[in-house]
């Protein structure tokens, strides 16, 4: 198999007592789990990078969500550390998992970039099938090559000079097939704390110095070494839970491949899970501390049965009809109430709406971690307002 960053745990193919094959685990087993994978039961000493190849990649819509993200789970993260990670080129922003934006390190964006084209492909024919019927989608793309690499740009300026010369089509038609057919990379400012700027693009070949990854198929190893490090990060999990977080289908000839070398579960609906054997599996009553999560973080999104994380009730409240996927708070490991910050001159207040009635320890605990967010994301305001409001209405 292709290799695996070194921070990750290597597959075993001898698993121990608790890899039973067909042991059932319940709910929150599944949840201390996944907490255990995402650093989230403790903050780890683990640089930034490593901590985002890790995890896969994390979702990054919002610009300010992957800070947000690795606050939460690393040791005196601050926001310069990934600030600079974007400037010298060693992480990314641009279209890979589900076709959504994530933020990666530059040697995962040539790597994922290629296996995630199917993905990519389903969504332009979704969105602009009919109004790319019949166009010459590598004549498109070369165009969109060579204007990015004359400057970086954004999607509309892009459409607009695509429209030039294609002028009977569709200018963000002809613009998503660009971004979907080359690997567009969104370049800083954009993404940097506390700046701001127009999402540009040029092509990871450009922008990542010559490398290439706008073609190519991904090898078998490849595509087990990612399911690897996806159940590194969010085991055990379903073939399902594999698809809707990668967006791809037909991962079952991958599976099978790995399966003599993974430990075998079922949930208590009887679905199968697949884990590495040697990952950590902590008991069901382990504590979890209360953590504030960022805007569409990956923990959300990365499993078909999302009860492991977030109960149904709650899911309304944290996912949007729109789209959006609210600041989360976790409490006793599940998704718990939702949160905003806002920052006036020297006051920063912190808004918490919990989705059921808390504990007083629980209370305490989010004041004590939302004075640290606080201190973390508004390090300029002299006083603080922290405001735990009456459970929302269900």
């Amino acid at each position: 198999m292709s290799d695996l960053p070194s921070n990750l745990p290597s597959p075993a193919r001898d698993f121990d007592s608790c890899g039973v094959p067909g042991a059932i685990l319940d709910i929150r087993t599944l949840n201390r789990s996944l907490l255990a994978r995402q650093m989230l039961l403790q903050r780890e000493r683990i640089t930034p990078l490593d901590a985002i190849e890790r995890l896969v990649g994390m979702q990054a819509q919002a610009p300010n969500a992957p800070y947000f993200g690795l606050w939460a789970r690393l040791e005196s993260f601050r926001q310069d550390e990934l600030s600079r990670l974007l400037r010298d080129k060693q992480a990314v922003r641009l279209a890979l998992m589900r076709s959504t934006l994530h933020l990666v390190s530059a040697r995962d964006a040539l790597r994922l970039r290629p296996w995630v084209q199917p993905v990519l492909d389903r969504g332009l024919k979704g969105s602009f099938g009919r109004q790319l019927a019949g166009l010459d989608a590598d004549a498109v793309a070369a165009a969109g090559r060579t204007l990015m690499k004359r400057q970086p740009m954004t999607f509309s300026e892009l459409g607009g000079e695509l429209a030039e010369l294609w002028p009977e089509r569709d200018p963000d038609a002809l613009a998503a097939l660009v971004r979907t057919r080359l690997p567009l990379v969104q370049l800083p400012p954009r993404g940097l704390w506390g700046e701001s700027g127009q999402a540009r693009h040029t092509t990871a070949g450009v922008w990542l110095g010559g490398h290439q990854a706008e073609a190519g198929t991904t090898t078998e190893d490849e595509e087990d070494s990612f399911l690897l490090r996806y159940l590194a990060a969010f085991g055990p999990a379903s073939i399902k839970d594999m698809q809707t977080w990668s967006g791809l289908t037909r991962l079952i000839r991958s599976v099978q491949r790995l399966r003599p070398c993974l430990a075998v579960f079922r949930d208590e609906n009887g679905t199968e899970l697949f884990d590495l054997p040697d990952a950590p599996r902590p008991g069901p009553e382990t504590p979890a501390p209360a953590r504030f999560l960022g805007e569409y973080d990956n923990i959300l999104l990365s499993h078909a049965d999302r009860r492991r994380i977030i109960s149904e009730a709650n899911y309304r409240h944290v996912f949007t009809k729109n789209g959006i996927i609210r600041p989360t708070i976790l409490l006793d490991g599940f998704a718990a109430g939702i949160w905003k910050l806002e920052a006036k001159r020297s006051t920063a207040t912190l808004v918490v709406d919990p989705l059921r009635k808390l504990a007083e320890d629980e209370s305490e605990a989010l004041h004590r971690e939302g004075t640290l967010l606080v201190d973390f994301a508004a390090p300029e305001c002299n006083s603080i307002d922290i405001r735990i409001n009456p459970a929302l209405d269900r």
